[in-house]
């Protein structure tokens, strides 16, 4: 695996998941496998999970973990080519990404979406340049558009869910649209959509109220759904998410409280197992009787980031050491 940005850099989903579980088994199986490398992750947006589970998965493979948040601890950075950099952007990619090829072994590179120019976020401008220019194997911590990293691990997640529970081998899965306090990006929910329909072992709906509809690539593969009672008919699993408008690009189209998930919603399910990927608003997206219940899967699924980022980053340094 030279790249690490979404789900068709993967060519075997169900062998990646089971790297995960190995990790999960036994995480220090590998300990020399990353010694004396270094992962640099570089942040343009808060993280808690992300990157800590990347760096716990990074030790326990023996590499050396370094954390820079770009624009609080350096140079402002400049993206666009033959930009005339007489602004508040001091050091442009091109200069930046290359050092970075020479002091990291891999790099990953977490940035977010402007809500405001789609065509801008959805060419993946940013992490992009840094593929380009840094000349190394370079993971996605979430990107403008996707977040492959939490994918994997929802996967994980419904992958064990399955065993324990001995649910149908093609489970049910809805993802189902929550309201917020502020536009969201598409990242999380449009990823999910790409990763599952990819896996191809579940029947899935993604149900929302009209006007977010997400970008078909991702989508295509599942069923649509506007009526979120109808979708969460004997679902085995409900995965929460927050996301503004894709066609009336970063808006939040006018919806109530209704779309919280409670109990009385999920009776219909097959004592779904709910998840969403954090943070969450609680009493906003998912009511407190949801997520401290035990159909909640947000803490599991939240512990399996290390066992994905922990996959991932040694099929690289597997692939470097041929």
């Amino acid at each position: 695996m030279k790249q690490f940005l979404s789900a068709q850099d993967v060519q075997d989903i169900p062998s990646l998941i089971q790297s995960a579980l190995e990790y999960k088994a036994n995480p220090w199986k590998d300990e020399m496998l990353g010694k004396h490398k270094k992962l640099g992750c570089l942040f343009m947006n808060p993280s808690m999970r992300t990157r800590l589970s990347t760096q716990v998965a990074a030790q326990q493979l023996g590499m050396e973990t370094v954390i820079f948040n770009v624009g609080h601890e350096g140079w402002a950075l400049e993206f666009e080519d033959g930009a005339t950099m007489n602004g508040t952007n001091v050091e442009h990619v091109k200069d930046a990404a290359p050092i970075l090829g020479h002091y990291f072994d891999i790099l990953a590179v977490r940035t977010f979406p402007g809500l405001k120019d789609r065509s801008a976020d959805y060419s993946e401008h940013i992490i992009h340049q840094f593929i380009h220019y840094a000349g190394i194997p370079v993971i996605s911590l979430e990107s403008a558009t996707l977040h492959p990293l939490q994918s994997l691990a929802d996967l994980i997640t419904v992958h064990e869910a399955i065993a324990q529970h001995t649910l149908a081998s093609k489970p049910k899965i809805v993802l189902t649209w929550a309201p917020h306090v502020k536009p969201l990006p598409q990242c999380v929910a449009n990823s999910f959509a790409q990763w599952v329909n990819a896996w191809g072992a579940a029947d899935f709906v993604i149900t929302h109220p009209k006007g977010y509809e997400l970008e078909p690539s991702f989508t295509n593969g599942a069923t649509i759904s506007h009526d979120q009672d109808a979708a969460l008919k004997d679902a085995d699993f409900i995965y929460v998410k927050n996301w503004s408008a894709y066609e009336d690009y970063g808006t939040m189209p006018g919806h109530g409280g209704e779309w919280m998930l409670n109990n009385k919603k999920i009776e219909q399910s097959n004592n779904g197992k709910v998840m969403h990927c954090l943070p969450v608003r609680r009493n906003v997206e998912l009511s407190d009787e949801i997520l401290d219940s035990s159909n909640s899967l947000v803490t599991k699924q939240a512990g399996n980031r290390v066992w994905a980022a922990q996959a991932v980053i040694a099929s690289m340094l597997k692939a470097s050491n041929k």
